[in-house]
This record gives C-alpha cells, structure tokens and sequence, in this order.
C-alpha cells in the first residue's frame, strides 16, 4: 500500500484535526498537522519524527495557506489528503448579531476552506489523484437556531463540496463532506467562558437557554472523536465512497428525520409547484400529427 501524506487544518490537542492525524499514523501514513499555535503540537509532533510536520497557519491568511501547502509538497512531494477541518461556531440571533462577527464566521468556516482547497488542487491535479475531506456539521444539513449563521456557513460547505466533487471526479480526485453531530471535543468548552452578547433583548432567553444546554453537554458528548474519524477512514475505502457521513447516532436521526420531513414537505405541494409552468400547448387540428 502506498504511503499517504495527509494535510490537516485545525490541529488542536483534542479535536478532530489531531484525531485525524493520530490515525492517519496509525496506519503509516505521514501528517502535515497545521495549527495557529503550533507549540501546543511540539511534544505530540516529537514521538513520530520525520512522519509528522508541523506548521503554523491562520487559514484566513492567504499567503500563509499558499506558503504551508508549498512547503508541505516540497518536504513530502505531495499531498494525497486534504482534512479542511479548521473552523469555529459562533451563536447568536440573525437580526441581532453584529455584521463583523457574521463575516468573520464565514471568513473562517467558508472562504478560509476554499482558500485551502485553491491551494492544494494544483498539485492533485498534477497528480491525477487526491482526497478532499470537508468537515462540515449536523447543523450543515439541519440549521440550528441560535446557531443561524454558523449553520449558514455550513449549508454553504455542503453545496460546495457536492459541486467541487462533481468537477473533480474526472480528474482522479475525491471529494466528501463529513457532519459530526455532538462530539467530545474542546469545542464547547468556550461557552463558559463566553456570556450572552446579544444587542436584542428579545433574543436573550433563547440564547441563554443554547448557552446553558452546550456549557451542560461539555464532557458528556456522546460522540468519540478517534471512532468517528476511523469511519471516515473506512468510507473513504470504499467503492465507491459516501458523498458524505453523519458522525453520531443522535446527528444520524437528525439528519434522517430532517430529509424526510422536507420530503415530504415538498411532495405535498407537488401541484403547486408543477402548476407554475406555462400550460401545454395543445395540439389543433392543423398541428395534428395524423
């Protein structure tokens, strides 16, 4: 089998990003694992020697994201994996939250994941093979209010990742979204930390009650982060693959539950919606085909 060079955004101790390099050591491949703090990696990075490097990068930094990928490719000769896992939530009201803090989500959990892809396909497509794998959420297929904005930037992963996978099939790449569900990661510790900033006093009691349930699931997701990326491992290997996974039960009937719904939705208007075309013209005599 040959050796993989797997390129991670994202690579906080406990969170997904690290998971996925564990496990991409795990069966011999070679990380470059990149992180906006890079000597939190130091001691992890050591144990593996030249099978891992570390980089830092803000993803939201063009440059840096151009100059990791080179320098990635330059030491390992290539990248064979893409992990955009980099990202952040943000919760707020959709009236209430400031424009700042919207377009920064969306700089980081969008724009910053294309400026990666941008980067990398060059060289699979040089290649004539490679692997994408977006994280996107639950929350990407089932928006979540108080999360509306983040949920947006996660609706925008996904139509990009189902058109980026249609582009790119000729050319030997593989493309596929991954929406984990509650895992037990770092990613809800924040919350405690981080009161209500909410300018509308109207939105206040919901937020809280959002703020008090991820403060209450912190440490207690039922999601294993290590389980979750070795399924994606496994979807990967098949053929052909997922064009995406839910990760988690509870994510799984989200999501299912939530398809059928809209459905069904859309099933029950069918007149209406088949009703908005022109009439068919019918044929007269004249235009008679006997």
């Amino acid at each position: 089998m040959t050796t993989k060079t797997w390129f991670i955004t994202g690579g906080t101790p406990g969170g997904f990003g690290m998971a996925y390099a564990d496990a991409a050591l795990e069966i011999d491949d070679r990380v470059v694992l990149t992180a906006r703090r890079p000597e939190e990696l130091e001691t992890w990075a050591r144990a593996y020697g030249d099978r891992v490097l570390v980089l830092p990068l803000d993803v939201t930094d063009a440059e840096q994201v151009q100059n990791a990928v080179r320098k990635a490719e330059e030491h390992f000769g290539s990248i064979d994996v893409l992990v955009n896992n980099a990202g952040r939530g943000w919760y707020g009201s959709i009236e209430g939250m400031a424009d700042a803090e919207v377009r920064a989500m969306f700089e980081l959990n969008f724009f910053a994941l294309l400026s990666v892809i941008r980067a990398a396909l060059p060289g699979m497509r040089a290649g004539g093979s490679g692997w994408i794998v977006n994280m996107s959420s639950v929350a990407g297929l089932r928006g979540v209010a108080g999360f509306g904005y983040y949920s947006a930037t996660k609706f925008a992963v996904e139509a990009v990742t189902d058109l980026l996978r249609d582009e790119v099939a000729p050319l030997g790449i593989r493309v596929m979204a991954v929406e984990p569900g509650a895992f037990r990661t770092r990613a809800y510790a924040g919350f405690t930390d981080e009161p209500v900033a909410e300018s509308i006093a109207d939105y206040r009691p919901m937020l809280e009650q959002v703020r008090t349930a991820m403060i209450e699931q912190d440490g207690a997701q039922p999601g294993d982060p290590q389980r979750g990326v070795r399924a994606v491992i496994a979807a990967m290997a098949e053929d052909p693959p997922p064009r995406r996974l839910v990760l988690g039960s509870g994510g799984f009937d989200t999501v299912v539950a939530t398809l059928e719904d809209s459905l069904a939705d859309i099933r029950g208007r069918e007149a209406l919606s088949r009703g908005a075309d022109f009439p068919p013209a019918s044929l007269s005599p004249r235009q008679s085909p006997i």
